[in-house]
């Protein structure tokens, strides 16, 4: 009895110290005009203490479509749910009233959504906050965005991260990092004001109108622990910095990146060519999504890599000299 009782309190989201929600902070928002889709998000869980869990479990992109993001009181049925839902076709105004309806235990009063979709070739933005998840909660909804969230400082977080997204510059990307800014403030998760931070993770993720669902082309996250005293907003704007610019992005950004160097093909099924087109010798770094160095070598001119041996996901190639430096992303589908 005891084993039965301890799963159903996990499945619904509760952890053993007394914290209900997987989630506090998050947007969810698409691009009318390329087709992006993105999530972003963070939270005062210490998730190395629940295993299974990926950074960005509560966000989920349908490319070309749309995004949903699950929080509050977490269950994974409803996230499920709300998944067919939106596969069917149904808007997200149609998605939220079926999930209030239908709650998994009958307590839709508990849950937090952010969904926004492409209808009739338009956006459209709908969220949900439940009466009784926990205070300050709200949401924020525009043409294309939702943002949402709950155990907050206060409403001031949501008004800061909808402010940066809105006059923020750059592709869906750089908005998205913008509006996770907005909430790097010493407990916007009041949980986490004794911890000296924000959360205690956030990720951040785009997927591209092409991407196939689960591998978005763009994921980044940072896992921290109880009492680490790091601000994983900072770590994650660090990383996001390594591999993506928001400055001149556009056409011109992407007729550079090609005099840097080609590579294909992408996705690499086992192995994948790169051809420089740097004149000398020049270094090149891949790393993961987490930032950290999986392959550090000097390249002449061509070289092929194996990737037979490494995780299929999202990977960033870096290629630099003393004079310039150039980053593509690489998916690998073995």
């Amino acid at each position: 009895m005891k084993t039965t009782y301890l799963a159903i309190l996990l499945l619904l989201g509760f952890s053993l110290n007394g914290l209900k929600a997987q989630d506090t902070f998050s947007i969810v928002a698409l691009d009318s005009v390329t087709g992006e889709v993105g999530s972003a998000g963070a939270s005062c869980v210490d998730l190395n203490n629940w295993s299974g869990y990926d950074d960005d479990f509560l966000g989920e992109l349908f490319p070309g479509v749309g995004a949903i993001n699950t929080q509050a009181w977490y269950h994974p049925t409803n996230q499920a749910n709300a998944r067919n839902r939106m596969n069917q076709g149904e808007t997200p105004s149609e998605i939220i009233d079926w999930l209030v309806n239908n709650d998994v235990s009958g307590q839709p009063q508990l849950r937090q959504y952010g969904i926004v979709a492409m209808v009739e070739n338009a956006p459209e933005s709908a969220a949900h906050t439940g009466a009784s998840t926990d205070d300050y909660k709200g949401h924020l909804t525009g043409p294309n965005y939702s943002i949402q969230g709950n155990i907050l400082l206060g409403p001031e977080v949501l008004d800061s991260m909808e402010a940066r997204f809105l006059r923020a510059e750059g592709d869906l990307a750089c908005k998205l990092m913008a509006a996770m800014q907005g909430a790097n403030m010493v407990g916007a998760d009041s949980r986490c004001a004794n911890n000296g931070t924000s959360s205690l993770f956030a990720f951040l993720k785009v997927a591209q109108p092409d991407d196939e669902f689960g591998e978005p082309s763009f994921l980044l996250s940072v896992r921290t622990e109880d009492n680490a005293g790091i601000e994983p907003i900072d770590s994650l704007q660090i990383l996001f910095d390594e591999v993506h610019s928001c400055s001149n992005v556009g056409i011109l950004d992407e007729e550079k990146k090609q005099l840097g160097f080609d590579l294909y093909p992408n996705p690499a099924h086992a192995s994948t060519t790169l051809k420089s087109h740097f004149t000398g010798i020049s270094e090149l770094c891949i790393f993961n999504p987490m930032g950290n160095i999986v392959l550090k070598m000097e390249v002449d001119r061509n070289l092929t890599i194996n990737t037979s041996d490494y995780p299929n996901g999202m990977y960033f190639l870096r290629l630099s000299n003393d004079h310039q430096q150039y980053t593509r992303r690489l998916i690998i589908h073995n």
